[in-house]
């Protein structure tokens, strides 16, 4: 693989295309400065200005989301994994039918495998713009997001309205549905009662890992986060690790699955036949199954990068406890 082949496959942080009218709360006050990037794959946005910076399908999605403190993204729910980890900042996420069945507050490194099927939502508590990094279970991620029924309601008295087709129609610009086209229905009393609200006992043991926890298990090989056999056990389609300086050997290793590589703290030197580069925090790289390559800190220093390998799983629903 060349040098130029292998920057195809690499997303700089510097580079990120936001788009601030992904959803359709978009102007809804204290939601309407937020920014979502769509990083590999087709991502969950309901707007066609969304970029999409590598378009393979992987099995799984990378996205992210910015926002400046105080701003949330509203209360929706998936079918398939929705994961964040917490690269800048400091983020309180919320859930349940209106956002107050539970709540956990993540730091920097965190990360929450957010069960499906419950409404969730999360906003910036930082001082300032933070910055979250998602892995969304399946090739089409977007086909499994439904929104509280506030959610809707609000939006469409801010001239949101999202059709039936999962596309948003702005009626501030003059868009109206196409012909055909009807709007999204909300979920009726009786179909909210099937959204579990658990507790944040219930959540936090089973879904939240915490950074220091996982570097202190990365001594001497990844820290299995996510995974059948992991910290957060489960089968979303693709498991997680974290790396830190001593967990992997400085000869060149293959994966047999996607691999995707996410630095949290310090640069990376990736090696491969055909070239080197340095990945920095913030940044995400695609490697194709089977290429041979080496991949260890840089610099002296902390240093850390996730992890995702695809697996052979299904997306789908979490894990029952």
């Amino acid at each position: 693989m060349t040098a130029e082949e292998m920057n195809a496959r690499i997303v700089r942080y510097g580079d990120l295309i936001p788009c601030k009218t992904a959803f359709i709360d978009a102007h809804t006050p204290g939601s309407d400065q937020k920014e979502n990037f769509t990083i590999i794959g087709g991502g969950v946005s309901e707007s066609p200005d969304q970029h999409v910076h590598i378009a393979d399908k992987i099995g799984f999605n990378i996205g992210a989301a910015g926002q400046p403190p105080k701003c949330r993204n509203s209360l929706h729910s998936h079918r398939t994994a929705e994961v964040f980890f917490v690269l800048k900042g400091r983020w309180r996420f919320f859930w349940g039918r209106w956002g107050n069945a539970g709540e956990v507050i993540l730091n920097e490194g965190d990360i929450f495998n957010i069960p499906t099927g419950i409404f969730r939502g999360f906003e910036n508590i930082g001082t300032d713009y933070g910055m979250i990094m998602a892995i969304l279970g399946g090739d089409d991620a977007g086909g499994g997001v439904t929104w509280a029924p506030q959610v809707i309601e609000d939006a469409q008295d801010h001239g949101l309205v999202l059709g039936a087709n999962g596309k948003l129609y702005d009626t501030k610009k003059g868009e109206a549905l196409s012909d055909g086209v009807e709007p999204m229905p909300v979920l009726s009393e009786e179909e909210l009662k099937t959204y579990p609200e658990p507790t944040t006992h219930d959540v936090v043991p089973h879904y939240v890992a915490r950074y220091y926890d996982m570097m202190a298990l990365s001594d001497r090989q990844p820290a299995k986060v996510i995974g059948p056999e992991a910290m957060l056990r489960d089968r979303p389609g693709f498991d997680v690790e974290l790396l830190s300086r001593d967990s992997l050997p400085s000869d060149a290793y293959v994966c047999e699955t996607n691999e995707v590589l996410m630095p949290m703290r310090g640069h990376w030197r990736l090696t491969w036949d055909g070239g080197q580069t340095v990945l920095n925090p913030g940044d995400t790289c695609a490697i194709p199954p089977g290429l041979s390559h080496s991949f260890v800190p840089a610099m002296t220093g902390e240093a850390s990068c996730y992890r995702i390998l695809g697996t052979d799983d299904p997306a789908g629903l979490t894990l029952a406890r």
